[in-house]
């Protein structure tokens, strides 16, 4: 592929995600309205994800916590809510991300450290571990963590008991 080719697949991508944000922004902006709640909508590109966010527009206000729910179910479903409002619009099945109130980003954060206590223990044991239940955005973040650690980790399970083992590299895969 010559460079002005590979240009215009990167500037394709980006006008892309750039459109599911907007699209994404639109259809949360409306949801906002009628449940009657104030917010402001971030978009950036992550990833090569487009990425959403709601951020309150009064910082010690917790008024945007319906929308992230108990573990954040709600925004579980709102994410999949905006994104079918994306593909209805686009055409394009879509990945967004979707944060409220910096709660993915908190937990990203906390998944992080729990997936570097987990490989500390299977380095300083030589034997796997199993990690509690997690959704997929979780798994993805706690696989990420390994991969960079130079082990391995597998999801095991059914949902909504899927989860995350880690096992050293030169264990053979479940």
């Amino acid at each position: 592929m010559t460079k002005d080719a590979q240009q215009d697949d990167t500037s394709s991508l980006v006008r892309r995600l750039e459109e599911e944000g907007e699209v994404a922004a639109d259809y949360l902006e409306e949801l906002l309205d009628v449940a009657d709640l104030d917010g402001d909508i971030d978009l950036d590109i992550q990833h090569d994800r487009a990425a959403v966010e709601i951020l309150s527009e009064d910082p010690t206000s917790r008024s945007l916590q319906i929308l992230v729910g108990r573990d954040g179910e709600v925004l579980d479903a709102l994410q999949d809510l905006t994104r079918l409002a994306v593909q209805a619009r686009t055409g394009e099945r879509s990945r967004l991300m979707l944060d409220v109130a910096g709660y993915r980003a908190g937990r990203r954060r906390e998944l992080e450290s729990v997936a570097a206590e987990a490989v500390e223990r299977v380095k300083a044991s030589g034997e796997a571990v199993s990690l509690d239940a997690m959704n997929a955005f979780e798994r993805k973040v706690v696989h990420d963590v390994v991969a960079e650690s130079g082990l391995v980790s597998d999801s095991a399970g059914v949902d909504p008991d899927r989860h995350v083992v880690i096992r050293p590299a030169s264990a053979e895969s479940v």
